[in-house]
């Protein structure tokens, strides 16, 4: 797997692919949004960028994580939210436009914290020879092959927006079909790691993910946010972008190891299914607070 050619080439196509897919969904105007919804952004951001990561470090020592599997849960701690927190959020009831303006500074905002984050973690974690830092070129590379397609899609949208309406959900088809292929192949050379490791990466991931969902809707609400803004971080945070973490694992031109990949993959199973029924019961209690309120 560490000398596949198809590897090296594919896998940041495919990435660039879906944060080109990413771009297509975003304008200019959604950045400007933070400016009229300062506090909600703000608490978003200090719940994704200090309380997660502090929070999964906390459960990879309660769960005694070997130490590639350690930076693979730190590397999904490091990453922004997924775009599938969008449709969870709708479904919810959460302010859609919030999760949008937070998709979109998160994901700049992840060009200087993913490689400070996955960098400690391979520092802290990793031992001697283990620990292959990103180093300022492979942060480059992180910075083109991230926010490098954003910034096209986000200019396709600008110019021609029907070709970026019918391209955006195609794009992110094939991009998620291809990643689903390379996350397989990982998996099977992965297996003996898998059988060892994966019930205690399961709880993990699952206790991270429950963690998420939890500090991304209580800390806002205990901050003053409202309810459906709450709902909308709550997703945001809840639903981390597995997608990128695999791709940045993955990739032999970053982190080049397929177990620090095994966290994410599961984390995705997860987090659809817990985001579903988190977003049921923010509907639910919403219904039933605003069927309480007094009728004046």
């Amino acid at each position: 797997m560490q000398n596949s050619s198809a590897l090296i080439i594919f896998l940041p196509l495919a990435l660039g692919v879906i944060m080109l897919g990413l771009g297509l969904s975003l304008t200019v105007e959604d950045f400007r949004n933070v400016l009229q919804k300062p506090k909600a952004v703000l608490v978003a951001l200090i719940c994704q960028t200090v309380i997660l990561p502090l929070a999964c470090l906390g459960l990879i020592y309660v769960f005694g994580l070997e130490p590639a599997l350690a930076v693979g849960m730190m590397l999904l701690a490091a990453s922004p939210g997924g775009t599938s927190a969008n449709l969870y959020s709708h479904l919810a009831d959460g302010d859609v436009a919030l999760n949008i303006t937070l998709t979109a500074i998160n994901s700049a905002l992840s060009i200087v914290t993913l490689p400070l984050i996955v960098n400690w973690s391979l520092m802290h974690f990793m031992s001697g020879d283990q620990a292959i830092p990103l180093q300022f070129a492979k942060v480059m590379q992180v910075f083109v092959i991230v926010l490098g397609p954003v910034l096209i899609g986000m200019w396709l949208r600008s110019r021609f927006p029907a070709f970026a309406e019918r391209m955006a959900r195609p794009v992110k088809i094939f991009s998620m079909l291809f990643l689903f292929a390379v996350v397989a192949v990982a998996l099977v050379q992965e297996w003996e790691t898998l059988k060892a490791w994966g019930p205690i990466v399961g709880l993990a991931a699952l206790a991270f993910n429950l963690v998420s969902l939890g500090v991304g809707y209580f800390v806002p609400r205990a901050a003053g946010v409202e309810k459906r803004q709450a709902t909308a971080i709550g997703m945001e945070i809840g639903i981390h972008n597995g997608t990128l973490a695999i791709a940045i694992a993955l990739s032999p031109l970053l982190l080049n190891n397929a177990t620090m990949a095994v966290p994410a993959a599961i984390y995705g199973l997860i987090a659809f299914i817990t985001a579903a029924i988190f977003g049921y019961w923010l509907k639910r209690s919403h219904g039933r607070a605003a069927a309480t309120m007094p009728v004046h």
